[in-house]
């Protein structure tokens, strides 16, 4: 029965700093505030479906320090399986996250142990792709290993979601093989070779025809992700735009991750894509209204609540 969630992926450790604005070159800003908390891409999509309530295992590496200790107690707290995440002798993933008063963020990643996934981590993990309804990736661990996850988890049957962020180069024929190819608004002009977002250009129609054109292109439904403005779905070739919801944010550390998790359990659901994205949308709508990214992330009660009672 195919009833898991496996993301194959990056975990680190967040430091958090709230500031007034960006610094300039040469200048130092007093932070406001300081927070942290467990992160990566891949941990943060895991732990939002986890949270949701599916059955969710995370495939990865961290280091043995401590903060590798903290990541793998974090996932715990969530119910997240992370017995196929191992120990290597490397630092532990890090992110370093400025978070402006207008709730943009900054980020600097520390690769770390995420670069010590290999391609024997999926083979060991081939027993949960043959039980997974999906598999979830994304570009924080080397794109040799996500390459050949896709075709693994294609061959074991499992449908496969990649969130191609950060953007980085990859076989054409491993995008063919996708189901769902999720990028944001700068993600999608790197694989289109175009902008989509900048002075003159309409974004919610630049999103609905790259949306379209990535479909075509590469055969699998595509989601462009546009920030505060909403997301753009291209299902079975027709591409539709779902606005964001209307929340007071406080920052966005690990919204676009919640709005994957909230995908993946959607389609779990039985949903179309569409409405797993206006599912998904709640999911990250809650993400932004609180400081962190795993913390942040709402449970399946706190999304139907805010279904419930959300207005205009």
């Amino acid at each position: 029965m195919r009833n898991k969630i496996v993301v194959i992926g990056s975990l680190n450790y967040d430091i958090i700093l709230k500031l007034p604005h960006f610094p300039k070159t040469g200048e130092n800003v007093l932070a406001n505030e300081a927070a942290f908390s467990a992160g990566g891409k891949g941990a943060n999509q895991a732990v939002q479906a986890a949270k949701l309530g599916v059955p969710t295992y995370m495939v990865g590496c961290v280091g043995t320090d401590s903060h590798g200790d903290e990541l793998i107690a974090s996932a715990k707290k969530y119910n997240l399986n992370v017995d196929h995440v191992r120990r290597v002798d490397e630092v532990t993933g890090m992110g370093v996250v400025n978070a402006i008063e207008d709730g943009s963020v900054f980020a600097g990643i520390v690769k770390g142990a995420n670069f010590a996934v290999t391609r024997a981590d999926v083979d060991e993990a081939e027993d949960l792709l043959r039980e997974a309804a999906i598999v979830i990736l994304q570009m924080e661990i080397p794109q040799d290993v996500n390459e050949y996850a896709i075709k693994k988890a294609k061959k074991c049957g499992a449908k496969v979601l990649l969130n191609a962020a950060p953007a980085a180069p990859i076989s054409e024929d491993s995008l063919k093989e996708l189901d769902i190819l999720v990028v944001n608004e700068v993600e999608a002009g790197f694989y289109l070779g175009r902008d989509i977002v900048g002075e003159g250009l309409d974004t919610k129609e630049m999103g609905l025809s790259g949306a379209k054109e990535l479909n075509s292109r590469y055969g699998c439904n595509v989601i462009i992700t546009l920030g505060s403005l909403g997301s753009v779905v291209c299902e079975s070739g027709e591409a539709v735009f779902l606005p964001s919801k209307k929340v007071k944010a406080i920052e966005t550390t690990g919204a676009g991750d919640s709005f994957i998790g909230g995908v993946g359990y959607s389609l779990m659901q039985g949903m179309s894509l569409t409405a797993a994205c206006e599912f998904a949308t709640c999911c990250s709508a809650i993400t932004v209204c609180r400081l962190g990214a795993q913390d942040s992330m709402g449970t399946l009660e706190e999304v139907k609540d805010f279904i419930r009672n959300y207005r205009d």
